[in-house]
């Protein structure tokens, strides 16, 4: 039986979430959202997501101070940061704090998806061809 990536996206726009959302489901992924880091760190537990999709500037916990308690506490849940900040001292700190893309507003895509499927290297993810193999 096919067990989708559990995705958790957090962004404190709303649009940003459904969308995300919206997205991920269509590919077939499961999908939670929260409006703050606080909450997302409120619901984590060891498994439960296997990947994380985050913005840095939120009100409260940013992005950064995300990644960093999530560091301290030994997690090794994949960080992919979807954000409008273009900074590149930012998009290094993130990088080096432990994320596994940054990726700028507006996201393709394409572009998300490719990084989920590099964060998600043993997992079954979900089939954008349903047609399946063509012959050859």
């Amino acid at each position: 039986m096919f067990n989708p990536p559990v995705i958790a996206v957090v962004d404190d726009d709303e649009a940003i979430r459904d969308a995300l959302s919206d997205l991920l489901l269509v590919m077939g992924y499961t999908c939670y959202v929260f409006d703050r880091a606080e909450a997302f760190l409120a619901a984590d537990a060891p498994g439960r997501f296997d990947c994380l999709i985050t913005d840095i500037r939120m009100p409260g916990m940013s992005g950064l101070d995300l990644l960093q308690r999530l560091k301290t506490k030994g997690s090794t849940i994949p960080v992919i940061v979807v954000t409008s900040v273009t900074d590149p001292l930012t998009r290094g700190r993130a990088l080096a704090g432990g994320a596994h893309a940054y990726l700028t507003k507006p996201v393709t895509d394409d572009a998300l998806l490719q990084s989920l499927q590099t964060a998600l290297p043993n997992r079954d993810i979900p089939a954008d061809d349903e047609e399946g193999p063509a012959d050859a």
